[in-house]
Parts: structure tokens; C-alpha cells; sequence
């Protein structure tokens, strides 16, 4: 079940990668390693700064990472700090301006489901770890809640 739901986390959390700044005109544009639909907003030259850099960058893989520096639309950890987006009192971020505007708007974004307990958790409040390659993250009720989803799958 806890399988299905990881697996099903990742499907999201792609789909999100793809859609969650669209891109409103088609130019020809050099690809971006994840957020290729990034490619032709008009903050284009902060997205080049800002790809995910779990392979190389400060944290990897495992850690817990500050909530300010994940793009919490598109569920990665960036690198750098992030637009701060307040909404009904709690501290959001987002990579763009689309982001920005998106994270008020749109309840599915400001929550995400917790691995462990299958709970939804609010993203501003959450233990935020990558749990990607490419700085994907996922976010926990708890850091318990994270140390028994490792526990558990050390044992699978």
C-alpha cells in the first residue's frame, strides 16, 4: 500500500514538474533538465539559477532541507532561497512568479500527503526531505513520522 503511495507520489510530483508553470508561448528554447516548461517565463534567468541541485549542491538525497529553499508548486528542493508566498498566516515558496501567484489560488499546492501516515499535511508546517535523484522532496507530518518511513523501508 505504502508502495503504491510512493509510486503514486512520484507520478504527481512529475505531473506537477510539467504543468505547474506552463509555459504560454512556444519559442525554441534550450531544455531545462526538469522544469522544462520554465523555459520561456519571463523569469527565465532566475530558473537557470534555480534547477534542483540535490546531485551537487549542499544537501542530497535523505537529508531534510529549510522549507525556504523548495519550490513548494513543483515539490523540489532548488538550491537557493525562494519567493516567499504568505497566505492565511503561513510562510509558502515558489520559483516563480506563476508559482507566486498559484500558491494563493490553488489549496492542492499548499498540501501534500505524508508518506508515512497517508495523512495530508500543510506544506508551510512540514519536515520537508529530497527524496529524489533530482531534488524531488516529500513532505512529513513529523521528523518520527520520517525516521519510521526509513525504518520501514530498510526493512522491505
Amino acid at each position: 500500500m505504502r508502495t503504491f503511495a510512493i509510486r503514486s507520489l512520484a507520478v504527481v510530483g512529475v505531473s506537477l514538474l510539467t504543468i505547474a508553470c506552463g509555459e504560454t508561448k512556444k519559442e525554441p528554447v534550450e531544455a531545462a533538465p526538469i522544469h522544462e516548461n520554465h523555459a520561456n517565463h519571463d523569469m527565465h534567468s532566475m530558473h537557470k539559477e534555480s534547477e534542483p541541485v540535490a546531485a551537487t549542491g549542499q544537501y542530497k538525497r535523505g537529508d531534510a532541507v529549510p522549507s525556504d529553499l523548495v519550490c513548494m508548486v513543483n515539490d523540489a528542493y532548488m538550491g537557493n532561497k525562494q519567493l516567499e508566498v504568505e497566505h492565511e498566516g503561513k510562510m509558502y515558496y515558489g520559483c516563480c512568479e506563476m508559482c507566486k501567484t498559484r500558491i494563493p489560488q490553488d489549496a492542492t499546492v499548499r498540501a501534500a500527503i505524508d508518506p508515512y501516515s497517508l495523512k495530508s499535511v500543510d506544506k508551510a508546517e512540514a519536515y520537508i526531505v529530497i527524496v529524489g535523484n533530482n531534488g524531488e522532496v516529500a513532505y512529513f507530518e513529523n521528523e518520527g513520522n520520517y525516521q519510521k518511513f526509513v525504518a520501514e523501508h530498510k526493512q522491505s
